[in-house]
């Protein structure tokens, strides 16, 4: 049985939905069965559409489905990729995550395999931290969590974040690191350690 992916994102402007895609890329080309899922919007119509790059966005990934508890039951494997808000993760996917209480209290979320990816407009703009925060939820649930260290060359060209991937983005909306194949590493790396887990609980 192929391992089962989700990945899992919250993105404004596009960085974190081409990071999932190219998570989704490695995960196919692994052999996973992948689904790539939004976590609900929770800012008003009226702030959104002030912001005609962020309205663009969205209306260009409007048949992107929005994840569910269910697809965090159905997962054996979950990569989350979002931007940063003050060193922390964007309220959108917190509260998403609130969500999973039910979930977590009958064990449903123990020894899922996690890792998670951010972004933020400067190099020290609280990627690491956005990351950490994204880890303390996974520890409560039980979920073991894959990180890349320095196990792959493809890190240290994408910025040397062992925690997983961060990207800086430009005022021109660009990723200013080349961060496309520490992306795929850490897709194929989480496929690795979610089949171990898989195999052994067989």
């Amino acid at each position: 049985m192929p391992i089962k992916l989700a990945i899992i994102y919250y993105s404004v402007g596009g960085t974190n939905y081409q990071l999932a895609k190219w998570a989704e890329e490695a995960g196919i080309d692994a052999g996973a069965e992948v689904k790539v899922m939004k976590v609900p919007e929770l800012a008003p119509q009226s702030v959104i559409d002030a912001n005609k790059d962020w309205k663009a966005f969205l209306e260009s990934t409007k048949e992107v489905p929005e994840v569910t508890l269910d697809d965090l039951e159905w997962a054996d494997a979950i990569i989350f990729s979002v931007p940063t808000r003050f060193g922390n993760m964007p309220s959108q996917m917190k509260q998403f995550l609130d969500t999973t209480g039910g979930l977590w209290f009958n064990g449903k979320l123990v020894n899922k395999v996690v890792s998670a990816m951010s972004s933020a407009q400067n190099p020290h703009g609280g990627q690491e931290a956005t990351i950490l925060s994204l880890y303390t939820t996974m520890y409560h649930w039980g979920a073991i969590v894959a990180t890349p260290g320095y196990a792959d060359p493809s890190i240290y060209k994408a910025g040397g974040n062992p925690y997983r991937t961060s990207v800086t983005v430009g005022q021109d909306g660009k990723m200013v690191e080349d961060v496309e194949a520490a992306v795929k590493y850490q897709a194929k790396r989480t496929l690795t350690v979610a089949d171990w887990v898989k195999k052994g609980n067989e």
